[in-house]
């Protein structure tokens, strides 16, 4: 079984805040892929799926961002899960708005939420790193990541979140797979032109 955590802060006030991405990857997911009504269990809202033919468990921790790691803990011992069965979502400031990366363990680089994780189930789970662009200014950091996405970033957030949903499925193959499943959905392949048909003066005879 997979468990998909999408990290975010609960309340309203929060809903479309940069730091919120992972709610709205884990959301996308979940209304595309036909996952169960959300309820509350392990201090977080859950459903559950199924990726292909893997089961699925998508977890969004209600503990605020500096606990997240409680929920998963919790839920990743209920159902005897190792960290490698786990595939989180969350914002990235060292990414470009709009590009996405996986990577399994390393450091937390400031982030509460993977921190928190970090010391309730160790470093090796997965990441899907959302990128949310750098201010550009450290002092405009913590404005930027609590702050909305602007309607300007809805050009490019709803499409990579239609993405993210629609290549999901392809989480149970891996990190790669599921990358170059959502690279295709954005940039699809251009169409291959039809062979050039000869015309009567591009015909040759022999006589």
């Amino acid at each position: 079984m997979l468990l998909l955590v999408g990290l975010g802060n609960p309340g309203d006030k929060y809903d479309n805040n940069r730091h919120n991405i992972g709610f709205m990857a884990a959301d996308s997911i979940a209304r595309r892929q036909n996952f169960s009504i959300p309820r509350e269990r392990f201090q977080s809202e859950i459903c559950e799926g199924r990726l292909g033919t893997e089961k699925c468990l998508i977890l969004k921790p209600l503990t605020f961002m500096n606990l997240s790691g409680q929920a998963v803990g919790e839920a990743m011992r209920y159902f005897k899960l190792s960290p490698e069965d786990v595939i989180v979502f969350h914002d990235e400031l060292d990414i470009p708005a709009g590009k996405i990366k996986f990577k399994t363990g390393g450091g937390h680089a400031g982030h509460n939420g993977l921190r928190s994780i970090d010391q309730h189930i160790g470093k090796d789970y997965h990441r899907i790193r959302m990128g949310i662009g750098h201010p550009g200014d450290k002092d405009q950091v913590t404005g930027h990541v609590l702050g909305d996405f602007s309607k300007k970033d809805r050009d490019w957030l709803e499409p990579l979140l239609d993405a993210v949903a629609d290549a999901a499925p392809k989480l149970a193959e891996g990190g790669a797979a599921f990358l170059n499943a959502v690279g295709l959905i954005l940039k699809p392949p251009a169409p291959k032109k039809a062979p050039k048909k000869d015309t009567p003066d591009d015909q040759t005879t022999n006589q």
